[in-house]
């Protein structure tokens, strides 16, 4: 706290409101930039109609992203954080056991496509393409990291089955990556052929059926020793 000539201010809470202030420009932005984007797509927008939709010049709006490709990925970090809390949520309930949890992804899934499916299709396009090579290396950090927390989220659900010996034994992370890949496909799949037909919207029921036989895959034939069990046995084993 300083003081001068009867005034006084707390130099960390001015710091701390203009983060504040930043962040709600940066969601300003982002917002006008997401309104741009769904009207006429990535080619067709320009970052000075995202700064007219913002209601902010085009000189600040270069202040707070760099070009429209950074601008487009701040709003992969949004999708990617509500995916990595959602999916988070069902492997930390303890309400289910390891089985109701993968079937329970799909559920989990299915939000993440209804919180903003545009956004969910431009995710699913930018990690397969070179448009990551044009963003900072902090937003590319800030993007990989939170699809990495997202994929140990489902991960831990895999290894809490195979711990209990529960799930046939795996690389957890892997069949993170196989349940990613048949979201997206999905996804990717279902969207085409609402382009024939709009009437059509299978994606719920299809991504349910899906899950319900990844779950019935994981299943052990025969229920497996837990790591205790495995531990017991060995020691009677050598005991002998």
């Amino acid at each position: 706290m300083f003081t001068n000539k009867g005034y006084s201010y707390n130099s960390m809470g001015i710091a701390e409101r203009k983060t504040r202030e930043r962040q709600q420009r940066s969601l300003q932005i982002t917002d006008a930039a997401k309104r741009v984007f769904s009207a006429k797509g990535f080619g067709g927008a320009t970052m000075e109609e995202i700064a007219q939709a913002a209601e902010l010049s085009p000189a600040t709006l270069y202040l707070y992203f760099k070009n429209k490709n950074e601008l487009y990925a701040s709003l992969n970090v949004r999708m990617l954080t509500f995916l990595r809390e959602r999916l988070g949520k069902v492997a930390q309930d303890p309400a289910l056991d390891c089985r109701q949890k993968v079937r329970a992804l799909s559920g989990a899934l299915y939000d993440v496509f209804l919180f903003d499916p545009l956004i969910l299709f431009n995710v699913f396009h930018m990690q397969s393409s070179e448009a990551l090579g044009a963003l900072s290396p902090p937003m590319v950090d800030t993007i990989n990291g939170l699809a990495a927390e997202a994929l140990r989220a489902m991960g831990a659900i895999f290894q809490q089955g195979m711990d209990q010996g529960v799930f046939r034994p795996g690389h957890p992370i892997a069949l993170a990556d196989m349940i990613w890949a048949v979201f997206s496909g999905l996804v990717l799949f279902e969207e085409n052929k609402r382009i024939f037909d709009p009437g059509k919207d299978y994606l719920r029921p299809t991504l349910d059926l899906a899950l319900e036989l990844i779950a019935r895959g994981l299943e052990s034939p025969e229920p497996l020793p837990t790591p205790e069990a495995r531990q017991a046995r060995d020691q009677k084993g050598g005991a002998q």
